[in-house]
């Protein structure tokens, strides 16, 4: 029996065609929680966070475990500075919560032994992008400032007036399919413990 030729594709593929699936992903940029001021002889690199901090954390993770909420945008490949307070930030906000799905931590993302820049976060970010997953970074100001004006169609108001947040967390939507790069993103969400918005 021979095959019978089509002049247009059968109805199964263009079924098939029509419904697959258009993976939104995003990026969320978190400023880590307040930090106690350093103890005398403790590096600014071990200072952990301060009952203030810890307060914000919870509510970060009440936003993070809602679907409705800022968990509606992961699951997340997330990039943690190696300081204390960011990876207390994680490990209260974030961590064994289904927003995240894996986690690296940087020493190259800490910028209190050198200056990062927005590039270098965009850098590491692009080194650990799945492509599969939405992505979430932990890191400092000035950094996580500068990441967000570099990467915004529209910056938030509360960047342009008062700052980054400390505990903030702001979500933008990147390009389908798109390994993340200097571009223009909507920010699509933004969430900031304390209400301070």
């Amino acid at each position: 029996m021979r095959a019978r030729l089509h002049a247009k594709p059968p109805v199964a593929l263009l079924r098939k065609e029509w419904c697959q699936t258009v993976v939104v992903r995003y990026l969320t940029i978190v400023r880590h929680a307040k930090a106690s001021p350093g103890e005398h002889g403790t590096s600014d690199y071990e200072r952990r966070l301060s009952g203030r901090g810890k307060r914000q954390c919870e509510e970060l993770r009440r936003w993070a475990s809602d679907t409705s909420s800022l968990g509606a945008f992961g699951p997340t490949t997330a990039l943690v500075s190696s300081s204390a307070r960011t990876r207390e930030t994680f490990r209260r906000a974030f961590d064994a919560t289904d927003f995240v799905s894996a986690v690296s931590f940087s020493d190259v993302i800490y910028n209190g032994r050198r200056e990062v820049t927005a590039e270098d976060l965009l850098i590491d970010l692009a080194a650990i992008d799945p492509l599969t997953t939405s992505l979430l970074v932990v890191a400092h100001n000035p950094t996580v400032h500068e990441l967000v004006v570099s990467l915004a169609e529209v910056v938030p108001d509360v960047l342009e007036h008062r700052g980054y947040p400390l505990g903030g967390a702001f979500v933008l939507q990147l390009h389908n399919d798109e390994q993340i790069g200097l571009a223009r993103y909507p920010v699509v969400a933004q969430f900031v413990p304390d209400g301070i918005a």
